[in-house]
């Protein structure tokens, strides 16, 4: 079928050609009789004069009449004849030439099958003649019946990009109507409009190859900050100091020339450098060992040495401005999440390594008094304060959540807590403020009555939490424009980005420590009320476990603060003391844990259980396995609703959060938590325990 159309369509191209040249020809060679018109009247003339002088004209034109009619009747078809074959010729030259055209070409039928193609196109798809004759998705699987099928693009072809025969090639498919290639009188015998697709192939393989390597020698830009340089060189002898100092210099520096990188020293705890795409990608094979190189120096100083490793790419532009831009952004991450840890952002996407040790605490409070200080300079120039935690919020988001409250008040500005559901967690809580006469009614808005409220003058301090997703009311942040962030939680991609104020330790123990100490910096004469005091006070005990995780110097600092306030130990011990149903179920919980890997608690708390908050069980059943033997973290979950909540802890050499963050959860290195939507309890903890073999497998514990 195919050699017949496509003989079809030659001749009746070759015939197209012919006809004008032919109805040409026709008037030339009947030029002889336009002038025989002319003699016959010069004839006339010529009897008019002398009638034997006519005679002899008339004679003479007879003949030329005979000579005029054989040459026209004999030479005619020749001459026609010629000319078709000429023009065959020609046509069968452009034939010629189509088959041994460079770009690979094809006909294919509206079925899908091939009728016809070049010789490029069989070297193209590496096949001969004989085994041609098949369907193009057999010879290509991206080209497919329904995509043939599809209307073209507006310039009346559809254009693809397909790998073949370790080719790459781009693909341009143009449909292709028989009917309107055909004359009128074989149109006619066509039944039905027949479909054909001529297919091109233009080899994209060096293109590609150019395109690749210029991504990989593309430079990219990246830092380099030591965490606690001088907490280190406080922890090492004097004379030791140097040395120290040069072996870090050292291990940076021999590092980045392996990966061909160009490094520049700015100060005594800050580089500079750039190096290929290529390299970096190594780096990242590699998983920036430098981290685990530099912290493995000892030389006599108590205090291993950190890094944090911030890369920007920039995916679009290639501009290396940009590129420096990501950079400084992805180091925020890094010392934003505590540190000891490289943080890559190619274009909106970050790639965290490393995190694998707890944040060290700092001594100087240097940074707390000036944020302090910048809080209360904002809201001196505010009417309203809006405090927002996360969704559920536990005792620790409420404590900090009543500390600026307090500040708010003191500075005399109109203050509400923003608060849709009260748990368990925080109804002891709750029921000191609430209904009581020291504290006005509407201490507690819910999100409704909070986005009725913002206006310009309006200032949102989101505490407990840095993610947006997760906030009491994500709609506040899109409607207010001053917003402050206080949060003691490392930091992911997800983050407040239009905060003008943003203060995050994840070396604090709890938001209520922080606000602990911007209280102290914030008001001449700090004084809470004894059910603040004890809120705040309620807030560290339970993120710290009773003063067992993550507790530091400026913890009980902190603790000691709120204590002066009137917080009271045992009215809190009494507070938040369980009823005997949910102390069974937090047994019950203990029970059903299984010991994966041999150093893993993995546990589930149901809910239909009957208690208030299943995850507040689940947390506290996560805390009772760090206890058992042998058990390096612990995870516990449950279903609420829709959602499987997951609480994670561990002792101190394995960080949770990381192990979280490959699910979109967070928290700190020995607390953290994530909550997975339209799962169930059984499935999430066979991706838990597939994570975490993983991890085991590349060394990450």
């Amino acid at each position: 079928m195919g050699k017949k159309i496509k003989s079809e369509v030659s001749k009746i191209e070759n015939k197209k050609a012919i006809n004008p040249l032919q109805k040409e020809i026709e008037r030339y060679l009947r030029i002889p009789f336009y002038l025989f018109i002319i003699l016959i009247m010069v004839n006339g003339c010529v009897y008019a004069i002398n009638c034997k002088s006519g005679i002899v004209v008339s004679v003479g034109m007879i003949i030329y009449l005979i000579v005029a009619l054989l040459i026209y009747y004999r030479k005619r078809p020749q001459i026609m004849t010629d000319l078709m074959a000429f023009s065959f010729a020609h046509g069968s030259i452009q034939s010629e030439l189509i088959k041994e055209l460079s770009v690979p070409y094809a006909l294919v039928n509206e079925n899908g099958r091939v009728l016809w193609c070049n010789q490029a196109f069989y070297q193209a798809v590496k096949s001969d003649k004989q085994h041609m004759r098949k369907h193009i998705q057999n010879i290509f699987t991206d080209i497919t019946l329904e995509l043939l099928n599809m209307e073209p693009e507006d310039n009346g072809q559809r254009v693809l990009h397909i790998f073949q025969a370790d080719r790459n090639y781009r693909v341009d498919i143009r449909k292709v109507s028989v009917s309107e290639l055909l004359s009128n009188n074989l149109a006619d015998n066509v039944q039905k409009e027949e479909i054909m697709y001529a297919m091109y192939l233009y080899d994209e393989t060096e293109l590609m190859e150019a395109v690749e390597d210029k991504e990989r020698i593309k430079l990219v830009a990246g830092q380099i900050y030591i965490d606690n340089y001088e907490e280190a060189m406080d922890a090492t002898e004097e004379v030791r100091r140097a040395l120290l100092g040069a072996l870090i210099d050292r291990k940076i520096t021999k590092y980045m020339q392996s990966a061909r990188g160009i490094i520049k020293k700015l100060e005594k705890d800050k580089y500079i450098f750039l190096l290929q795409q290529q390299q970096l990608e190594l780096l990242q094979e590699g998983k920036f060992s430098l981290l685990d190189e530099v912290r493995n120096i000892n030389i006599g100083n108590e205090t291993p040495v950190t890094l944090s490793i911030a890369v920007g790419v920039d995916t679009e532009n290639d501009d290396y401005t940009v590129a420096y831009e990501y950079s400084h952004m992805a180091m925020d991450m890094a010392l934003g999440r505590g540190g000891d840890q490289a943080v890559v952002k190619k274009g909106d996407k970050i790639i965290y390594y490393g995190g694998k040790t707890q944040s060290a605490e700092k001594n100087t409070r240097v940074k707390a008094r000036v944020k302090a200080h910048a809080l209360k300079e904002l809201l001196t120039n505010k009417d309203q304060v809006l405090i927002m935690g996360h969704r559920k919020p536990d005792i620790d988001c409420l404590g900090s959540a009543i500390g600026i409250y307090r500040l708010a008040t003191n500075m005399e500005k109109k203050a509400h807590i923003v608060i849709n559901e009260v748990t368990s967690s925080i109804r002891p809580a709750m029921n000191n403020f609430m209904g009581s006469s020291v504290y006005p009614q509407d201490i507690f808005y819910s999100s409704e009555q909070a986005l009725g409220t913002v206006d310009p003058n309006t200032v949102l301090i989101v505490v407990d939490v840095n993610r947006p997703s997760i906030t009491e009311c994500p709609e506040l942040l899109a409607h207010t424009k001053n917003i402050v962030v206080i949060d003691h939680h490392r930091q992911s991609g997800d983050v407040v980005d239009n905060a003008i104020l943003s203060y995050i330790e994840p070396y604090a123990s709890s938001a209520c420590e922080m606000v602990a100490e911007i209280l102290q910096y914030s008001m001449d004469k700090p004084k809470l009320r004894p059910a603040e005091a004890d809120a705040m006070y309620a807030g560290m005990l339970v993120d710290t476990d009773n003063f067992v995780t993550k507790t530091g110097v400026r913890t009980f600092e902190a603790a000691s603060f709120l204590r002066k306030c009137g917080a009271d130990m045992i009215r809190v011990r009494k507070a938040y003391r369980v009823d005997l149903e949910s102390y069974k179920h937090v047994s019950d919980g203990v029970g059903r844990a299984e010991i994966f890997m041999d150093c893993f608690a993995i546990s589930d708390v149901p809910a239909e259980a009957g208690v208030d908050s299943p995850n507040v069980i689940a947390a506290k059943v996560a805390n009772e396995l760090l206890d058992v033997e042998n058990v390096r973290a612990s995870f516990v979950l449950t279903k609420i609703d829709n959602l499987v909540y997951v609480s994670a802890r561990s002792i101190d050499d394995v960080n949770v959060q990381v192990i979280m963050e490959k699910f979109g959860g967070g928290g700190h290195g020995t607390v953290a938590g994530m909550q997975i939507p339209d799962s169930t309890v059984e499935e999430v903890k066979e991706q838990l325990k597939k994570v975490l073999k993983e991890m085991w497998d590349d060394g990450d514990f």
